[in-house]
């Protein structure tokens, strides 16, 4: 879809997972991709993390998960955006996610997960595909 402005992408990570080296490379990826990219740090909660994406109006959340809390964080975002009626934002996660709980993630509403090894190329390709534009 062709739109006046780049794609915004929230990027964060939820709960105590302080671990950032990943999301920052990813960040670094998306961003060489044309895309603008917000990067809230570590220690967000659900709710900062939602409030960001309203005031950034952003089209995609990315949210990276290394400590397992993705099981709990995950609905509570996903109840935020239902709330505050921004729920085409398209929600992505990554990280070392149990292949386990992929279905569960994406019963919840995340569109993609994409585990540790993930292509690069199939992040930005699945967000360029999947992403209903705003602006």
């Amino acid at each position: 879809m062709s739109s006046s402005r780049p794609i915004r992408v929230v990027m964060a990570k939820a709960g105590l997972d302080g671990h950032d080296r990943g999301v920052k490379v990813v960040s670094a990826i998306l961003r060489d991709a044309g895309m603008e990219v917000i990067y809230l740090g570590p220690f967000q909660t659900s709710q900062s993390i939602v409030q960001a994406a309203i005031e950034e109006d952003a089209d995609v959340i990315g949210l990276s998960s290394l400590s397992g809390e993705h099981l709990s964080f995950t609905p509570k975002v996903v109840k935020l955006l239902k709330e505050n009626k921004v729920g085409d934002i398209l929600l992505i996660m990554g990280g070392v996610i149990p292949v386990e709980d992929i279905p569960a993630l994406q019963e919840m509403g995340v569109a993609q997960i994409f585990t540790a090894g993930s292509l690069t190329q199939s992040i930005t390709d699945f967000i360029e595909k999947n992403v209903k534009r705003k602006g």
